[in-house]
């Protein structure tokens, strides 16, 4: 396994796609938020990352997916989604992930990142979900 992060940007449509390839870690993770920045100042509207490829993520990788969570998230808007929608949890419209190995889905299973933050099996399914 290389301790490196590999990360691809791709454009489906409106959608834009961050494929990330190897480990997520501190060395990785300027990279990855610069990436997203980036990305974020051409299409504020929808972003996939796609963790097919990723093969470990460690705190830090966390860490940039929670501040990931933050530029993609309007400020109040789960707040004032939640307070519309009694009882359902927000889950952010803008940001999904896709395609998470197992060990990747245990890492965010466990630390709670699933809570507000859509993963679909595969990327394809991750698209479809921004047309309905």
């Amino acid at each position: 396994m290389a301790d490196r992060l590999t990360i691809t940007k791709s454009q489906e449509g409106k959608v834009t796609l961050q494929h990330l390839a190897g480990v997520l870690n501190a060395q990785s993770e300027n990279t990855l938020l610069e990436a997203v920045r980036a990305a974020h100042a051409e299409n504020p509207h929808a972003l996939v990352i796609d963790l097919t490829d990723l093969e470990m993520i460690m705190s830090a990788g966390l860490r940039a997916l929670q501040n990931i969570y933050k530029i993609y998230t309007p400020h109040g808007e789960p707040e004032e989604w939640e307070a519309a929608h009694p009882g359902q949890v927000y889950k952010s419209p803008r940001l999904k992930l896709a395609g998470a190995a197992p060990q990747v889905h245990y890492v965010l299973s466990l630390s709670g990142f699933l809570h507000n933050l859509p993963i679909h099996p595969t990327l394809q399914e991750a698209l479809r979900s921004f047309e309905v």
